[in-house]
C-alpha cells in the first residue's frame, strides 16, 4: 500500500475539489455511480425488456417489430382443460418441465442439505488428512458443469464404464440414461455431487464461528453428543443452514446445464426442467417463441421469490419459537 500512496495523492486534489462542489454525501454516488450503471445495464434493463417480450406476440426479433399481446402468452402457459391431467394442457410440456423442476427441487435440496451438514459436522471434528478431505469434496465445484456432466455421461451411457464394470462381473447392462426412473436418479446425483462441497464449505465456515466454550461447558455437564447437536450447534447454525437452503433452492429450481449435457431432458420428458423449456422455446425450436420463453421465465422469476419468502417466512418462525422456549 505504501508503494502505491504517491499513485493516490496525485487523485487528492480531483476528490478535494469534488468533495467541496458535491459535498460529502454526494461523493460517494460518484464512486457508485459506475457500478450502478453496469448492474442496470445487465440486470434491470433485461428484466424491463424481459417483460416486454412477456406481453408481445409473434416471432419477430426486434421489441418494435413485435405486437402487443397482452397476457396471451401466459394464458397459453396456463391454459388446461384438467389441471389432474396434463395431456388436455395447450402447453403440456411446460407442466411437465414445472413438475419436474418441483420434484427435483425438493428431492435434491433436501438430500444436498442433509448430505453437506453431515459431511460438514465430520470434516469439523478431529480427523486424519482432514485438510486433505476438505479439498476432496470441494474439487467438484472447481470443475465446469459441462465437464462434470461429460465426465458423468462416459461413464453412465451405454458402453459406459458402469456398464463395462457390470459386463466383467457378468451382468446385464443397464441403460442408465435412456430409462426415465434411472435418468431422473442420476441427474439428482449428479447435481448433487456437483454443488455439495459448496454447501458443505458454507456450514464448515459456520460451525467454525460457533464458540468452542460453549462445548466445553457441555463437556463438563456431560450432555450427550445428540444433545450437543440439538441444542447448540443446530440452533446456532440456524442461520447458515438459511443461506444454505435459499441458495440451494434457488440453484435447484435454475438447474440447465448439466443436466442438458447429461440426458438432454430426455428419455422423453423425464428430465425436462423449467429453464430447459425456456431454452428450447426461445432458442432451439424451429420457430422462435421469444414471448412464451419469457412469460415462463417470469413465471419462475415470481416463483423463485415466493419460495425464497416462504422459506425465510418459515425460519424465522421456527426460530422466535426456539427463542420463546
Amino acid at each position: 500500500m505504501r508503494a502505491l500512496a504517491p499513485l493516490f495523492e496525485l487523485f487528492e486534489p480531483l476528490f478535494r475539489a469534488a468533495q467541496r462542489r458535491l459535498g460529502a454525501s454526494r461523493l460517494a454516488w460518484l464512486f457508485v455511480g459506475p457500478n450502478l450503471v453496469v448492474f442496470g445495464v445487465f440486470t434491470f434493463l433485461p428484466i424491463l425488456i424481459n417483460i416486454v417480450y412477456a406481453l408481445t406476440g409473434g416471432v419477430k426479433l426486434m421489441p418494435l417489430e413485435r405486437p402487443y399481446a397482452g397476457l396471451e402468452n401466459f394464458q397459453i402457459l396456463f391454459e388446461c382443460g384438467n389441471y389432474l391431467d396434463l395431456s388436455t394442457c395447450r402447453k403440456d410440456i411446460f407442466w411437465r418441465a414445472l413438475l419436474n423442476t418441483a420434484k427435483f427441487s425438493l428431492i435434491q435440496v433436501g438430500l444436498m442439505v442433509l448430505l453437506s451438514l453431515v459431511t460438514a459436522l465430520v470434516l469439523n471434528g478431529k480427523i486424519l488428512g482432514r485438510g486433505f478431505w476438505r479439498g476432496v469434496f470441494f474439487y467438484p465445484v472447481l470443475l465446469s458443469p459441462v465437464v462434470v456432466a461429460l465426465i458423468w455421461k462416459w461413464l453412465l451411457q451405454s458402453q459406459g464404464a458402469f456398464n463395462a464394470g457390470l459386463a466383467a462381473l457378468g451382468a446385464p447392462p443397464v441403460e442408465w440414461l435412456t430409462d426415465a426412473g434411472w435418468a431422473f436418479f442420476w441427474a439428482v446425483f449428479v447435481s448433487i455431487w456437483a454443488h455439495m462441497g459448496f454447501y458443505t464449505l458454507i456450514l464448515l465456515a459456520g460451525l467454525q464461528a460457533i464458540p468452542k466454550d460453549l462445548y466445553e461447558a457441555a463437556l463438563m455437564d456431560r450432555a450427550t453428543p445428540w444433545r450437543t447437536l440439538t441444542r447448540i450447534t443446530l440452533p446456532l447454525l440456524a442461520p447458515t443452514l438459511i443461506v444454505v437452503l435459499v441458495l440451494s433452492m434457488i440453484r435447484a429450481v435454475q438447474v440447465f446445464d448439466e443436466i442438458f449435457v447429461l440426458t438432454g431432458g430426455g428419455p422423453g420428458s423425464a428430465t425436462t426442467f423449467i429453464v430447459q423449456f425456456i431454452y428450447q422455446t426461445g432458442f432451439a425450436e424451429q420457430i422462435h417463441l421469444y414471448g412464451l420463453a419469457a412469460a415462463a421465465s417470469l413465471t419462475l422469476a415470481v416463483a423463485l421469490i415466493v419460495l425464497t419468502l416462504l422459506q425465510l417466512k418459515a425460519t424465522r418462525a421456527s426460530q422466535a419459537g426456539e427463542r420463546a422456549r
